[in-house]
């Protein structure tokens, strides 16, 4: 039986998860230009090295510095965010055809058949690896293609790969010890983002060596699946067994959710469910309540994120300044981001494009609760009630974008608390940035209800994969030197900024006319829309 269950995975999955591994490994390849125009000479790189040790926050955002060629610093640079991306994907994957399955009552239509207990489990650990693997070699291709050694090109698919591998597992244990996929995605994503910033922190705290090309991490690194595979040190020491670390953790929380599995009833979860009041607020009384009820504490997460980025936008573009006057085409960089404005306006436009992605996420995480609520059959009780269609929906689209305003003013107060200059004209930069990224946070807010209304089953991979695509335009399309047109295709990148004859405003009126539309053809549309429970 696990033959058939793999393939109805791999059907399942058959646009998300290319879309995954074909983007990873794009984002690899993309790095190779990038280093190679941005960081042509050695005593570029070796600059950048210097002061990067300079300056330790920075190692919170990047990787292991193992050197000063052209390929120690394209992983440098991009291996956290490849293996990140390849956590994502497993995590999700997992959590998908686990837990999910048993919200939707699959995994009991599957129980009902001669299939055995763990078959279901089985399949998706053979996907989930399977996956992992196509990743790691395209990964590896992709630098093999650009002419890097061959040894060090496997390693540095390995690194991403065994990350992956590593998160396959955790997204399995959280599926068995949540009683929601909700709550599992939420765990294993908390549990990633603590995995990276303890890898950062650890390289934070390192010791660089004498001719500051190299960085020998602090212990916290070795906590976190991240740490291992940056300490493979890809095109240096091209060690494999940190990397094996991270898959025999893989393995022993895979081994550990298929033993608890074994043991629990279909469709409960080891952690208790929190009982409700006696009671109903007030609040409940509207749609709109009932939403804020239910995306409140995914809110309140997104928030926190947002007001760290928003504090280190100011106090990181107070110490990174060093790095324009050392290397021009950084500089450069910076400029393009921030419309000649200067090394420490393009670090605050930087952060701030993170924060506008964290607000979208807030306000897309929200819509897809509309469509969760419609599939688990929640969403009918409701409507059978006089609460019209366009109501409904409405609440969504009302606490989504409170929502994402909730995530950008949460950002603000951070920012002047790292502002470590008298001068306090960033934080001109970050109001600025902000009301462009809470702008850019309606499109993908609109767009994904416009995709709720119109193609509900598209809801979930439409809406992400959007937010993740313009995140990695805004973001990478000025570092690798993508075409001005392509990385201008980002709301993200459409944020208003300061120049020397005022404000210019970019693209930002564009975003607003496009949020407009799309709120109001999703709650035009959604008068004769039919329920559509089946995912």
């Amino acid at each position: 039986m696990i033959s058939p269950l793999l393939h109805q995975r791999i059907r399942r999955d058959r646009i998300q998860l290319p879309l995954w591994i074909l983007g990873t490994a794009a984002l690899a390849a993309s790095a190779v230009g990038g280093v190679a125009e941005s960081f042509a000479s050695e005593a570029d790189r070796a600059a950048l090295l210097a002061t990067v040790m300079a300056n330790p926050v920075i190692l919170m955002f990047r990787g292991l510095p193992s050197g000063p060629t052209a390929p120690q610093i394209t992983l440098f640079l991009i291996l956290p965010f490849l293996a990140m991306l390849a956590g994502f994907m497993s995590l999700l994957l997992a959590v998908r055809h686990t837990r999910a399955d048993e919200e939707q009552g699959r995994a009991e239509l599957i129980s009902a058949t001669p299939a055995a207990r763990l078959a279901p489990l089985t399949a998706t650990i053979l996907h989930g690896v399977a996956a992992n693997v196509v990743l790691g070699v395209l990964v590896a291709t992709a630098y093999l293609g650009s002419g890097y050694p061959a040894a060090g090109s496997w390693i540095s698919g390995l690194a991403p790969a065994s990350v992956g591998l590593c998160f396959l597992g955790v997204g399995l244990l959280a599926a068995q010890l949540m009683r929601t996929s909700r709550g599992a995605n939420s765990l294993a994503v908390w549990i990633l983002v603590t995995s990276y910033v303890l890898a950062g922190l650890g390289n934070a705290l390192g010791t660089p060596s004498t001719d500051l090309t190299r960085m020998q991490s602090a212990w916290p690194a070795w906590l976190s699946p991240f740490g291992w595979a940056e300490h493979t040190r890809p095109y240096d020491e091209n060690a494999v067994w940190p990397a094996l670390i991270g898959i025999v953790a893989g393995a022993a929380l895979t081994v550990t959710a298929a033993a608890v599995q074994s043991v629990r009833d279909l469709g409960e979860g080891i952690v208790p469910q929190r009982r409700g009041r006696a009671s109903a607020p007030p609040s409940l009384a509207s749609p709109a309540g009932l939403v804020w009820r239910l995306t409140r504490g995914s809110a309140l997460g997104w928030a926190i994120g947002a007001f760290l980025a928003g504090l280190l936008a100011t106090s990181l573009a107070s110490v990174v300044n060093e790095i324009g006057t050392k290397i021009a085409s950084v500089q450069e960089i910076f400029d393009a981001l921030s419309d000649e404005g200067g090394l420490e306006q393009g670090m605050v436009v930087i952060f701030y494009l993170i924060v506008g992605a964290l607000a979208a996420c807030a306000a897309v995480q929200t819509v897809i609760r509309a469509r969760q609520e419609e599939v688990h059959g929640t969403a009918e009780p409701v409507l059978a009630s006089a609460v019209a269609r366009t109501r409904w929906l409405s609440g969504y689209l009302v606490v989504a974008f409170l929502g994402g305003v909730l995530v950008i003013a949460a950002a603000l107060p951070g920012s002047p608390v790292g502002i470590v200059r008298a001068d306090a004209s960033l934080m001109q930069d970050a109001a600025l940035a902000g009301l462009g990224q809470a702008a850019a946070a309606c499109v993908f807010l609109m767009v994904t209800a416009l995709v709720f209304v119109l193609a509900p089953r598209a809801t979930i991979l439409v809406g992400w994969m959007l937010v993740l695509v313009a995140l990695m335009l805004g973001i990478f399309g000025p570092l690798f030197s993508l075409p001005e047109w392509l990385t201008g295709l980002s709301p993200f990148s459409q944020a208003p900024t300061r120049t020397a004859d005022g404000v210019d405003v970019n693209g930002v009126w564009w975003l607003v006319l496009i949020a407009a539309v799309g709120g109001t053809a999703s709650v035009v549309l959604t008068r004769r829309r039919e329920l559509h429970p089946a995912d």
